[in-house]
């Protein structure tokens, strides 16, 4: 389960200065994909996620577009350790992570003339439970995780790092490999957040219940191509002061492109996702390059 870098979109919940939509949770959709719920085996591991998100629209409650010359454009660089231990549970080998994501946020909208930039550390995530299990023509993967606001948060600034709230993420998926040569894969990795009250406030967002996919096709030895996508539903209001009962939503799809590098002994991931059907929130495209090598 080669899981998101810990909130890079954490930047893009872009509120307190207008209800032109809601704020978004912590997990980021988008930088997984072809096998995302297959962990690899015992061992200790160095992901390493460059995320690109740009936007220049902006979606209402229906889903229309609201005119407010959006250009919002999000890098994140971001490093996850993962550990997967020889040690068992619930016949599922038995492993933990930690991420660490850098942000930097420019966020220009035009018509009411305001203009948010800003670099910083963003929310830790921690993940103390990793779960997979290995079959002849499977893979499947569980996980428990939270997102720990060490971000620094601004209210007044929508580019600000950090949410300053915790959340809680379940996470469930597999992958299955219909022919016996393992050429053809097809994934579906679920994820379910629900997230405390901000610190010193009432409010507190909805639960948001994400699934990425994958269609890979290896191609060479060293290479495999595929489509890869994703959904996000907000499934629960927010509550507390100055929130509203709107709900977000958004879809992607994509080409991804996974190579093997001997010389590294590492393997490398470029996608690049388009969303579409967004309602509440932005609606933009995202590139991701991911690097992966034993240590």
């Amino acid at each position: 389960m080669t899981h998101a870098p810990a909130d890079f979109d954490e930047s893009l919940g872009l509120i307190g200065w207008s209800d032109a939509w809601a704020e978004e949770g912590h997990y980021v959709h988008g930088v997984e994909g072809i096998k995302a719920a297959s962990l690899p085996p015992p061992g200790l591991y160095w992901r390493w996620y460059n995320v690109f998100y740009q936007a220049d629209t902006l979606k209402d409650k229906n889903g229309n577009k609201v005119p407010v010359g959006l250009d919002a454009e999000v890098f994140a660089t971001v490093n996850r350790l993962i550990w997967i231990t020889k040690n068992r549970f619930l016949g599922a080998d038995y492993g933990m992570d930690v991420i660490v994501p850098l942000i930097n946020v420019d966020l220009d909208l035009t018509t009411p003339g305001l203009d948010f930039d800003k670099f910083g550390l963003g929310d830790i995530t921690i993940e103390p439970v990793l779960l997979s299990w290995h079959g002849a023509n499977w893979d499947a993967a569980a996980a428990l995780g939270f997102y720990v606001p060490t971000g620094n948060y601004q209210a007044t600034n929508p580019a600000s790092p950090g949410k300053e709230f915790w959340t809680t993420m379940f996470t469930l998926g597999g992958t299955w490999y219909p022919d016996a040569q393992k050429e053809w894969s097809l994934s579906l990795l679920s994820r379910y957040e629900t997230h405390s009250e901000r610190d010193g406030t009432d409010v507190r967002l909805g639960d948001d219940f994400h699934f990425e996919w994958g269609v890979g096709r290896k191609v060479t030895d060293l290479m495999e191509v595929g489509m890869a996508g994703y959904a996000q539903w907000q499934i629960t209001d927010d509550r507390g002061t100055g929130t509203n009962t709107n709900r977000d939503q958004v879809f992607g799809i994509g080409p991804e492109l996974v190579t093997a590098i001997p010389a590294l002994q590492s393997s490398l991931s470029v996608r690049g996702v388009f969303e579409f059907g967004a309602e509440d929130r932005p609606q933009g495209a995202i590139l991701a390059l991911t690097l992966t090598k034993p240590l």
